[in-house]
């Protein structure tokens, strides 16, 4: 199947510009918006464009502020927190994706914190897409993370936003954790850690509401030994939802020719992809019904 590549330009309201890197198969039957984890540039998402444009999916990676072709860095000069993402880039984005591939059935999804983003972007705005996919994601609520690593979770949830607002930004790079994040942004990203609620600050809408009223079905692929975001992490983002069903997908280290962690998967992303399309035989898969999503761990 012939795919070709696009780089389109875009232009948030605010002014902030990026470039949304597209693959796009010749006769494509659904165009998936991508979000990419925390600190993770849109180029190391490719191979997986790639894998699912070949199966007729065109795949359009968004770009985070602050990273990649963004133009803007964090700093102390240059904040956002969720807020801008979510009523601000996504949007513009969403338009690209819709001028360059009018009419064509329309999915969301993420790796890690992009999955928790693309659900809460269809609590904003229930017609962006018709599907949501994830990848590695889960809610950070440190209750819905096993013992005895969920005990110490909530340190991190303060000291990350201390450190951010101490330096103006976080250093990520510097620490392992993330990329330069900007210091709002992980403060409303602690927060969901600390108290298992979504918010934005500056944003008006009651996003915890919100996401209760989203109804797309999910197809979810959870990595067995991914401690980022474990089953119950994902069982409790999940539960946030109205979804009548969601389709969870579990692979090892056996299905993916890699470690079952929470990057590896991005250098062979087949399988994944394979789990998303469907696939049966790529790991164990089973329907998960909003009824049985009750507990957090």
């Amino acid at each position: 199947m012939t795919v070709t590549g696009r780089e389109l330009a875009v232009q948030g309201p605010d002014g902030h510009r990026w470039s949304l890197a597209g693959r796009v198969p010749a006769q494509p039957h659904a165009a998936l918006l991508w979000l990419p984890a925390l600190g993770v540039a849109a180029k190391h998402y490719l191979p997986f464009a790639d894998a699912l444009a070949l199966e007729g999916v065109a795949v359009y990676v968004h770009e985070w502020r602050g990273h990649g072709t963004s133009d803007l860095r964090a700093s102390r000069e240059c904040d956002w927190g969720y807020r801008e993402p979510l009523v601000l880039d996504l949007p513009a984005s969403e338009a690209a994706l819709a001028a360059d591939l009018p009419g064509t059935m329309r999915v969301i999804g993420g790796h890690s914190l992009g999955g928790q983003l693309a659900c809460c972007r269809m609590a904003l705005a229930p017609g962006a897409a018709q599907r949501i996919w994830l990848v590695a994601s889960g809610a950070p609520y440190w209750r819905a993370f096993p013992a005895p690593r969920r005990l110490l979770l909530p340190l991190a949830y303060r000291f990350l936003p201390w450190l951010a607002f101490r330096r103006g930004a976080l250093p990520g790079r510097a620490i392992g954790f993330g990329g330069n994040e900007a210091r709002s942004l992980i403060r409303d990203w602690a927060r969901t850690g600390l108290a298992g609620r979504y918010a934005a600050a500056g944003l008006e809408a009651d996003l915890e509401a919100a996401l209760g009223r989203v109804s797309a079905p999910v197809d979810a692929v959870l990595l067995r030994d991914d401690w980022l975001a474990p089953a119950s992490s994902l069982r409790f983002l999940l539960s946030k939802l109205e979804a009548p069903g969601d389709t969870l997908t579990t692979l090892g280290a056996q299905d993916l020719g890699v470690p079952a962690d929470h990057f590896a998967w991005m250098r062979q992303p087949a399988a994944v992809a394979a789990a998303l399309l469907g696939g049966e035989s790529a790991g164990s898969t089973q329907a998960v019904a909003t009824s049985s999503r009750s507990s957090a761990a």
